[in-house]
């Protein structure tokens, strides 16, 4: 059971629409490497899970993605608010517009929309969480490219958060996987026994 907090996780107030960037940004709504996709990627791993404490990572990471999600969704109405089809169309947001005009659907930059197999579900928990591990560098990697568009302070503030949101969810996935620094001990257990569990089914 979750509760909902009627505020993002961090404020969005963008004043100038800018429908090119919107294009671009959107990628994190529904892209392959997206926050729709990564929230659907951990939300359902939790379920195979064998330990509770990965599976209450991935519950809290999970749970998050979709206030990134919300957060990516307001950045790309707030760019794209209350603009003639004719600006629309110079900054290349006329095919998206025709389908669902200022809606926010799911779709990639090349308006690709979304699909659950651009991301893994495998039930095995070293697979899984390998899979998570390479998803949140995938996914940070895509924002770094964002910025690199990026001219507005009022978009690059909140992109720049969740770039380094996607930093600290791949720490909290490493510390099951690091055997020092300040990494509780209960972490370093559970790695040893998933690298027992692996061993034992790669003798099977």
């Amino acid at each position: 059971m979750w509760v909902y907090e009627k505020r993002l996780q961090y404020p969005v107030k963008i004043k100038n629409p800018n429908p090119a960037l919107a294009k671009i940004i959107i990628t994190q709504y529904g892209g392959p490497d997206g926050e729709l996709g990564a929230s659907l990627r951990y939300l359902s791993q939790r379920f195979t899970m064998p330990y509770p404490e990965l599976k209450a990572i991935l519950t809290d990471i999970g749970t998050e993605e979709l206030g990134h999600l919300e957060m990516v969704g307001t950045i790309v109405y707030q760019l794209t608010r209350n603009l003639t089809p004719e600006q629309l169309k110079e900054a290349g947001f006329d095919a998206y517009f025709v389908d669902h005009t200022t809606g926010i659907y799911p779709v990639d930059a090349s308006g690709v929309p979304f699909s659950a197999s651009t991301f893994a579900v495998k039930g095995d928990p070293i697979t899984d969480l390998h899979e998570d591990l390479a998803a949140e560098q995938k996914a940070r990697t895509t924002y770094d490219n964002i910025l690199r568009f990026c001219d507005d302070p009022d978009v690059i503030d909140p992109i720049r958060f969740l770039r380094q949101r996607e930093v600290v969810h791949y720490q909290r996935f490493g510390e099951t996987n690091h055997t020092k620094g300040n990494i509780p001990l209960s972490g370093r257990k559970i790695w040893r026994k998933l690298l027992l569990l692996f061993a034992r089914c790669a003798i099977i």
